[in-house]
């Protein structure tokens, strides 16, 4: 049997390889990934880039809810609008990359955007940490309840009779709202209809139905309200099915509009120098939400789809979306500048 002093030699022993190492842990970064660990000791903005009751916002405030209690500290929303979501994502852009600031990303703000004008105040490719591809929605054409037509066709009918008399609204220039838009005018044969760019296609809606707007392609999620209210009159979906929360509503395949099967996707993103622990945690956490009953059953309802995955199935998403429409944006010869 080993004796005290045995013992005693065998420790002292020992205790040079254990502090080399704990010094060789924390060169390799353990000490680094455990202070990570201890994220977030306080409250995480999460900044929406356009309006509060937007698609965007109302997906965001669904997920917030259930962030809030698996991370333990509030998610506070921040809605940030301007330029078409430019101005929200710019400011996650240029914020410290500390996990403490991310942005709820739109087609609109990383995929058409860029497309549209390479002058944005930021690289939407290099400026951003993909974390999580969080939902996917379709467009549904709206135009007011007064408004003299009852279906597509009619209304395709109505803008070819009176070239350039009538409007159309968006969320701003270079907006998912606005490409889906001059999409339908293109496949639609052409159509010659005037773009007027809000802040927001909530701020849309009071014109929508004072009749001075002739349509608004909002996203399903955010149409939803309005459409339930009697505002707004629904005339076709995009994509390659009828959406589940407005069975109802025909999609331009149906109705002889061909090249609409798109829908947009809602993501999060952090600044690009975000500790990849962090954007690791919240993919995890994000991923786990969008599996919750509650959470599935509150964004089906609304008219989107959950999605999830991992950060780089997102960042393939972005730049097949960016390189289809900078195609589109090519071959139509949409300029940043142009309201028409």
């Amino acid at each position: 049997m080993p004796t005290c002093h045995d013992r005693r030699n065998l420790i002292q022993a020992l205790c040079l390889p254990l502090g080399t190492l704990t010094a060789s842990l924390a060169a390799s970064g353990f000490s680094s990934a455990r202070a990570q660990s201890a994220w977030p000791t306080k409250p995480v903005r999460l900044v929406i880039p356009f309006p509060a009751g937007g698609a965007t916002d109302i997906i965001g405030r669904t997920l917030a809810t259930r962030l809030s209690t698996a991370l333990g500290q509030q998610i506070v929303i921040e809605n940030k609008p301007g330029a078409g979501g430019v101005i929200g994502a710019d400011a996650v852009a240029k914020s410290a990359p500390d996990g403490y600031s991310v942005v709820l990303a739109t087609g609109s703000t990383h995929s058409v955007g860029p497309a549209l004008n390479p002058k944005l105040p930021y690289q939407a490719d290099k400026d951003f940490l993909p974390i999580v591809h969080v939902a996917t929605a379709p467009s549904v054409m709206v135009t007011g309840a007064s408004f003299p037509v009852n279906n597509i066709k009619e209304m395709v009918d109505l803008l070819k009779r009176s070239p350039g008399k009538y409007n159309f609204g968006s969320s701003g220039i270079g907006t998912y709202p606005h490409l889906t838009a001059e999409m339908f005018k293109w496949r639609a044969g052409g159509l010659f209809v005037v773009h007027i760019p809000y802040r927001g296609t909530g701020l849309v809606i009071t014109d929508l139905v004072a009749g001075q707007i002739a349509f608004l392609m909002d996203s399903v999620v955010s149409a939803q309200t309005h459409i339930r209210d009697g505002k707004v009159k629904p005339l076709a979906v995009t994509g390659t099915r009828r959406s589940e929360s407005l069975p109802q509503v025909p999609t331009f395949a149906e109705v002889g509009i061909e090249g609409m099967n798109i829908s947009n996707w809602f993501g999060m993103l952090g600044p690009a120098a975000m500790p990849a622990e962090i954007a690791a945690r919240m993919n995890r956490e994000v991923n786990a939400a969008l599996k919750a009953p509650e959470v599935i059953e509150r964004l089906t309802r609304a008219g989107a789809e959950p999605v999830g995955g991992t950060p780089d199935a997102f960042k393939s998403i972005i730049r097949t979306e960016y390189d289809n429409w900078k195609a589109l944006i090519a071959r139509a010869g949409i300029k940043p500048e142009s309201g028409s």
